[in-house]
């Protein structure tokens, strides 16, 4: 009768069936699907839940309900047992990807509320990995672990959920997979935590049987044992019991602290931005599962889990800005260009001239990285030494643009800007600091700066002249570096660092980097013009014909 589309007398045959043998799970998982058939969703929703209480075990029976609960617009069940079908079938794509639909149109909705406008990317390319069944087991509900289910489904559960032990935990519960840019909206952040469901958690035994665990941290009430402890109220959210609550089970596993500016990976795992971004600075891979990340590197989509941010702010307000203050305690000190300055052990720099680094270490990409955190956009450059590891002088660097690559590697744009003298060496992180005094030429009056401008003067003049009698094509692999030679300055002593084509010609010199670290530390004007009229002389009797 079905299959000649007589659906009135094929629904009262099944229901004459059911009567005559209640208990047989076929009968009610072909009438839940005739039901469907006839929009009598909540008939279908009845049938279906009777198959799942008779076996908890059957993928199918879930999936039944599920199509039937999404039918009737009850998004949030649905999505429910279709996890729970991922967890016992893990291979079965076609779930996956009907749960991503539901999961889409159960935030395109909250979007809609907000008066977002733009539309869910389309998933078009296949189930997403993140729809990990492994992580699904804890959400099954206690009926899968009654003595009646059969050993083969206990061990098909064993098998889905990768053998390790699993417990509930914050960050866990909460990697529900999501389309992209689902949480991109910090708008509609109060509404999607409210709309998801939080299912019960099993705890795996030494036995291999799966039996309830203690309630989730972020359980609605209704799924919580009785508690005389006090209520923390969210009004029109959810009340959480505060003896549920523990900031340990919102700690990132890599400095094992509460998250700060959480970010989750493509594999499913969430760490602090800071800590996610230091060890890719080492290595291309997630810290706990190993999965590549280098396409993740390579775009840097380091967004915020808005969800995470939004249930640090609402359950664990005090300890979240705890964890701020001390965050920004460490800002604080790494932006202190004076006592802790990072130091980038390289070659020589000077004041003006521009200094394009290729950052490949770990250490400096951490460091670079900081320096633009910390908004100095600034740090030390010095020569190596063999004693105490870098010079004790320097010149600082700001950065003016910064190029990533999709290794990880960086090309880094800096200018030179002030001179500094080392007063203690350091290490933090790998790279080194140090403890500076910034550098400053002394001025003359009277009769000294009336001898200092004539100086000045006469060694601009042979400047001149020197690089004019170059060779052409000596003379365009300088222009082409360090761009021509600055102006005569109408005031010598109107900058602190000296004037500016004094640095140039010094950049550009045949020097050894002991003979330009000598002239760099000088604070007098006159000698260091005096000591380039001498470098001068000597390039000029001893250059080439």
């Amino acid at each position: 009768m079905w299959k000649k589309h007589d659906l009135a007398n094929a629904l009262e045959k099944f229901n004459k069936a059911v009567e005559i043998a209640p208990s047989i799970c076929r009968l009610l998982g072909r009438r839940a699907e005739l039901h469907m058939e006839m929009r009598n969703f909540s008939q279908a929703i009845q049938d279906a839940d009777s198959v799942c209480r008779l076996k908890p075990q059957c993928p199918k029976a879930h999936y039944t309900k599920a199509k039937a609960l999404s039918a009737a617009g009850r998004a949030e069940e649905a999505l429910q047992q279709y996890f729970y079908c991922v967890a016992l079938k893990p291979g079965w794509s076609v779930v996956k990807l009907e749960a991503q639909k539901v999961l889409g149109e159960l935030f395109s909705s909250v979007f809609e509320e907000d008066g977002l406008s733009a539309p869910l990317p389309s998933r078009q390319s296949g189930p997403s990995s993140r729809l990990k069944p492994s992580s699904l087991v804890n959400s099954l509900p206690p009926s899968f672990g009654a003595p009646g289910c059969s050993k083969d489904a206990s061990a098909s559960m064993s098998k889905s959920s990768g053998g390790s032990e699993s417990t509930s935990s914050g960050s866990s519960s909460l990697a529900i997979p999501k389309p992209d840019g689902l949480f991109e909206n910090p708008k509609s952040r109060t509404a999607v935590l409210s709309a998801l469901p939080v299912p019960s958690t099993l705890k795996r035994k030494g036995s291999g049987e799966l039996s309830p665990a203690p309630p989730c941290k972020l359980h609605r009430p209704a799924d919580c044992p009785s508690s005389s402890a006090a209520l923390r109220v969210f009004p029109g959210v959810r009340q959480v019991p505060m003896d549920l609550l523990d900031s340990g089970d919102l700690e990132c596993s890599l400095c094992m602290r509460l998250f700060y500016e959480p970010v989750t990976t493509p594999c499913g795992h969430t760490f602090c931005l800071k800590c996610l971004e230091r060890c890719m600075d080492h290595n291309p891979n997630c810290p706990l599962c190993k999965e590549n990340l280098s396409e993740y590197l390579a775009s840097r989509g380091y967004s915020k889990t808005f969800l995470m941010e939004e249930v640090l702010q609402r359950y664990l307000a005090e300890e979240l800005a705890e964890r701020k203050k001390v965050h920004e305690e460490e800002m604080k000190e790494l932006s202190n260009l004076n006592q802790e300055v990072p130091i980038f052990i390289c070659t020589m720099a000077f004041p003006t001239i521009p200094c394009p680094l290729h950052v490949f270490e770990p250490r400096y990409r951490l460091m670079i990285r900081r320096s633009m955190e910390t908004g100095t956009k600034q740090f030390g450059m010095c020569i190596a030494d063999d004693v105490k590891g870098f010079a004790d002088y320097g010149c600082m660097l700001e950065v003016k643009d910064v190029k990533f690559f999709p290794d990880g590697r960086s090309v880094v744009d800096t200018v030179g800007a002030a001179r500094f003298k080392v007063l203690s060496h350091g290490q933090r992180d790998g790279y080194h600091t140090a403890k500076i005094d910034y550098l400053e030429d002394r001025k003359v009056e009277g009769e000294e700066l009336a001898e200092l401008v004539k100086l000045h003067d006469s060694v601009y003049d042979q400047a001149t002249a020197w690089f004019t009698s170059l060779r052409d094509n000596m003379k365009s692999q300088i222009l082409s570096h360090f761009g021509h030679l600055p102006v005569k300055d109408p005031d010598p002593q109107g900058n602190p660092n000296g004037p500016a084509w004094c640095w140039w010609l010094l950049a550009v010199l045949p020097l050894e980097n002991r003979a330009q670290l000598t002239i760099l530390a000088m604070t007098s004007l006159k000698d260091r013009l005096i000591a380039i009229r001498r470098v001068l002389i000597f390039v000029t009797r001893k250059r080439p014909r």
